[in-house]
C-alpha cells in the first residue's frame, strides 16, 4: 500500500465528544465512523506524521475511493500536455502565460498571421486586447473551433473588459455571435456598431492595472482547466470585469443559428 496523504482542500476535524469528521473541499461535514480504529492514529497516518498501517488499511481505502486522498506522484498538472498559443497586448499576455506555465502548460507567442495553420484537438488560442476590437480582426480566429482548435479572447471597451466563452466545436459561440447578441440586446445598436467600426474618439478608458489583468488571466486559466478536464461550463458564458472595482459578472449566451439568405 501506497503513502496516502489527503487531497488538497480536505481536512480532518477532531470533533470534542464526537470522534472524527471530513471538512470536504465544498466545505461539507461529514462524520468517519473509525470502527475499533484509533481516530489519533488515522489523523496520523493522512497527515504523514506515521507510515503505513495494516489496521488502518481499510479506512484509507474508503477514503480514496470518496476521492479525498491523493496519492504521490498519482496526479499531473491540469494543463500538462495543452499548448496554448498566446495573441495581444500586455499586461494580460502575460500574466496569462505565467498561469499557464504554473499548471503545466505550454505557453508561446503566436502572430495573427500564423493562426490559419494552427490546429490539433490539444491546443487552444487566446488572444487578449486592452482596446476594442477592430472589425474584422477576430474574423480568421473564429474558424480555430470548427478545426478542433480551443478559442477565447477577451478585450475592453473603456472601463469594462470582456471575457467572451470558450468555443472548442462548430456549435460554440463564436466572436461574432457575440457580437451579434449585442447588438440585438440594446436599444443603441446603431451606436455600438459605431464605435465598433472605429467611429469615435481615441479609447481613453482606464488600461488593465496589475490587479485587473490578474484577475481577468485567471478567469481565462480557469476555462482553459475546464477545457482541459472535458467540462463545458465556460462555453455559454460571457463574463464583464469593471476595471474600477474589479466586480465580475456573467450572462448566459447562446450561438446564432445560421439562417438562409433572403431572397426577393
Amino acid at each position: 500500500m501506497s503513502t496516502a496523504r489527503l487531497a488538497p482542500g480536505v481536512a480532518l476535524v477532531t470533533v470534542p465528544g464526537q470522534g472524527l469528521a471530513v471538512r470536504t473541499p465544498d466545505g461539507e461535514f461529514l462524520r468517519v465512523d473509525t470502527g475499533t480504529a484509533d481516530p489519533a492514529a488515522l489523523v496520523a497516518h493522512l497527515t504523514g506524521t506515521t507510515g503505513d498501517s495494516p489496521a488502518l488499511e481499510g479506512l484509507t481505502d474508503a477514503f480514496e475511493q470518496a476521492g479525498y486522498l491523493a496519492r504521490p506522484g498519482g496526479s499531473s498538472p491540469r494543463l500538462a500536455g495543452r499548448t496554448v498559443l498566446v495573441l495581444g497586448d500586455e499586461p494580460l499576455t502575460g500574466a496569462l502565460t505565467r498561469l499557464v506555465r504554473a499548471e503545466g502548460g505550454e505557453a508561446r507567442a503566436v502572430r495573427p498571421g500564423e493562426l490559419p495553420a494552427v490546429e490539433g484537438p490539444g491546443t487552444a488560442v487566446v488572444w487578449c486586447l486592452d482596446a476594442p476590437v477592430p472589425s474584422g480582426l477576430w474574423d480568421e480566429a473564429d474558424r480555430l473551433s470548427a478545426r478542433g482548435v480551443a478559442w477565447l479572447r477577451c478585450h475592453r471597451e473603456g472601463a469594462t473588459a470582456w471575457l467572451e466563452p470558450l468555443a472548442v466545436g462548430p456549435g460554440d459561440v463564436t466572436s461574432a455571435h457575440i457580437r451579434l447578441r449585442r447588438l440585438a440586446a440594446t436599444p443603441a445598436h446603431r451606436e455600438l456598431a459605431a464605435y465598433w467600426a472605429g467611429s469615435c474618439t481615441n479609447d481613453n478608458g482606464p488600461a488593465h492595472s496589475a490587479a485587473s489583468a490578474a484577475l481577468t488571466a485567471a478567469l481565462l486559466t480557469a476555462d482553459l482547466v475546464a477545457w482541459a478536464a472535458g467540462a463545458d461550463g465556460s462555453r455559454r458564458l460571457l463574463r464583464r470585469v469593471d476595471l474600477r472595482d474589479l466586480a465580475v459578472t456573467a450572462h448566459p449566451v447562446l450561438p446564432v443559428p445560421d439562417v438562409a439568405p433572403v431572397t426577393r
